[in-house]
């Protein structure tokens, strides 16, 4: 019978694995102005903290079909405002973790900071009953628009594109009234989710739809009219990116296009730079637009703007 087998111990040299590490961490902060008397003390709100905001919001908004299972329609108030008073106390907190980050410098700024978060999460509070009534017609585009939808409830629980739109629409909110990256951090959740990668800076209109949605990228700027739809890959992108003095790139310049009223693009589409779609267009798959089109265009890769002899297909 053969004796035990004895494993060697391992050494992992741990020691000089976090020193390397500190020092690492010390290089980075030092020239970025993050060495400071109240040092140790988190700086940044929490992607996870984020996630369950977010989920808790997405319940108290459709409470009895993303609320919790055994939720029953008589305590349906009760669970909206209970789930909405804990979810926006837990938002204060990351709303104030940027706010103190960003006036970190200002101590006149840094002394207003909780009344601050305190006005923007009570404004955030405030815009839920409309957000809600925007996703409804997000949510009733969808279904009239894809004749594979049974239902709107099949459309609420199962469509990227819809739980795209519910976290874009909460982060824009939250971007409009001034934390940006809070309102980044809720997009890149539902980026991770769905593959569609909103920025929560783009304005979309009313009633918007898109099909099956996995690589659909839409810029900062991008400016969306009511009643569009998108397929799965289109990309509403930036054509060119000027530098600045110091050779970074210029931030927040309008860069990304202008979609009007009523416009189909449809799958591997990309259209770049500050250019507008006219109300009413179709822009066909794989076409490579970087020129404004008119109203009422049919954009092919095989064919010219209806009535418009240079529309401006390829680079």
């Amino acid at each position: 019978m053969n004796g035990p087998t004895y494993l060697p111990t391992a050494h992992w040299n741990l020691d000089s694995i976090v020193s390397g590490l500190r020092e690492a961490r010390v290089a980075w902060r030092g020239p970025r102005g993050r060495l400071r008397d109240d040092a140790g003390a988190r700086e940044f709100p929490s992607q996870e903290s984020l996630r369950q905001i977010v989920k808790s919001l997405c319940g108290a908004l459709f409470p009895m079909r993303l609320g919790p299972i055994d939720l029953r329609e008589e305590v349906e108030d009760f669970y909206v405002g209970h789930t909405i008073g804990a979810a926006l106390d837990a938002l204060l907190h990351q709303v104030g973790l940027e706010l103190q980050y960003v006036n970190r410098d200002d101590p006149t700024l840094l002394a207003h900071t909780q009344q601050r978060a305190i006005d923007i999460v009570r404004q955030f509070g405030a815009e839920l009953p409309a957000l809600r009534a925007a996703l409804d017609l997000d949510v009733m585009a969808a279904y009239q628009g894809d004749p594979a939808a049974h239902s709107v409830d099949e459309v609420l629980l199962c469509y990227p594109g819809v739980v795209a739109m519910i976290h874009h629409r909460l982060a824009n909110v939250l971007y409009r009234l001034g934390v940006p990256m809070l309102a980044r951090i809720v997009a890149e959740i539902a980026h991770a989710d769905t593959g569609i990668d909103i920025h929560p800076g783009a304005t979309i209109g009313r009633s918007f739809f898109i099909d099956h949605g996995t690589g659909v990228v839409i810029g900062e700027t991008a400016i969306i009219g009511d009643r569009v739809r998108l397929y799965q890959m289109v990309t509403l992108g930036a054509k060119r990116f000027p530098p600045g003095e110091n050779g970074e790139l210029k931030k927040g310049l309008p860069r990304h296009p202008l979609i009007e009223d009523d416009v189909v693009i449809y799958a591997g589409a990309t259209i770049l730079g500050r250019v507008t779609i006219g109300k009413g267009s179709t822009i066909g798959g794989n076409v490579w637009l970087t020129r404004s089109v008119p109203p009422g265009s049919n954009v092919t890769q095989a064919s010219l703007v209806s009535d418009m002899p240079d529309c401006g297909l390829g680079g």
